[in-house]
């Protein structure tokens, strides 16, 4: 069945889980790879890495045929500007998927013996992280976006090709790849290895729009235009 065939509230339903699962992913094997590998950076960073990867793969596997397996307000908002959600859809995402997000990372803290909320005070940011955020998301809108379009391979594609440049983009971007304001906001609310402080948060948000937008100016512009046929299947 076509996405954008399924009620308003059954898609947020599926963005909501869809991100909580995503974020209890990313934080929970953070936490795993730091217990498991305290004095092996290069170990915790490919643990990371392709936990992310199979989450993603998996998630938008699951969740693609009810909402667009978006789960990452960069590609709602991309969406929103090629036609293929409306502003009033395309807020409704954004906010289920922020909440989504600050509830998985909640439930991976608690799962692991952590308090619920744990700010944390990893600080990240700095010229080449955040420019490796931007190119990050820029690179990743892209991957999505020309992967669904008219001609392009289609959902069940999409999901390995994003799965792939995200673990990919652990070890090649400077910021380690969050490429998702959700991402981005719910690591605030965990004191672990994947934490960020919230301030570095702030910018990494920033960077990640500003990507996001460069991408649908080379999308509309460069490339062959996405339409809603083409967002509708993603």
């Amino acid at each position: 069945m076509d996405a954008l065939t399924y009620p308003l509230g059954r898609r947020l339903a599926s963005e909501f889980i869809g991100t909580a699962f995503l974020l209890m992913a990313i934080v929970g094997g953070g936490i795993t790879a730091q217990r498991f590998s305290p004095d092996d950076a290069g170990m915790r960073l490919l643990t990371v890495a392709l936990v992310a990867a199979f989450a993603l793969i998996v998630l938008i596997w699951t969740f693609g045929p009810v909402s667009g397996g978006h789960i990452n307000p960069c590609v709602t908002l991309v969406d929103v500007l090629l036609g293929g959600l409306s502003a009033r859809e395309g807020a409704a995402y954004i906010g289920v998927q922020l909440a989504g997000g600050v509830l998985g990372a909640v439930l991976a803290n608690v799962m692991f013996g952590i308090d619920p909320v744990s700010w944390s005070e990893t600080a990240r940011g700095g010229g080449g992280p955040f420019m490796g955020e931007a190119i990050a998301v820029l690179g990743l809108m892209l991957v999505i976006f020309l992967t669904v379009r008219p001609g392009g391979f289609g959902l069940a594609y999409t999901a390995p090709a994003v799965g792939l440049y995200i673990g990919a983009g652990h070890f090649f971007t400077s910021s380690g790849a969050f490429a998702n304001p959700a991402v981005a906001v719910a690591r605030m609310f965990s004191d672990t290895y994947n934490g960020i402080h919230p301030a570095s948060a702030a910018g990494f948000v920033i960077m990640e729009i500003i990507g996001a937008g460069l991408a649908f100016a080379l999308l509309h512009y460069v490339f062959t235009p996405v339409g809603r046929e083409a967002s509708d299947r993603l």
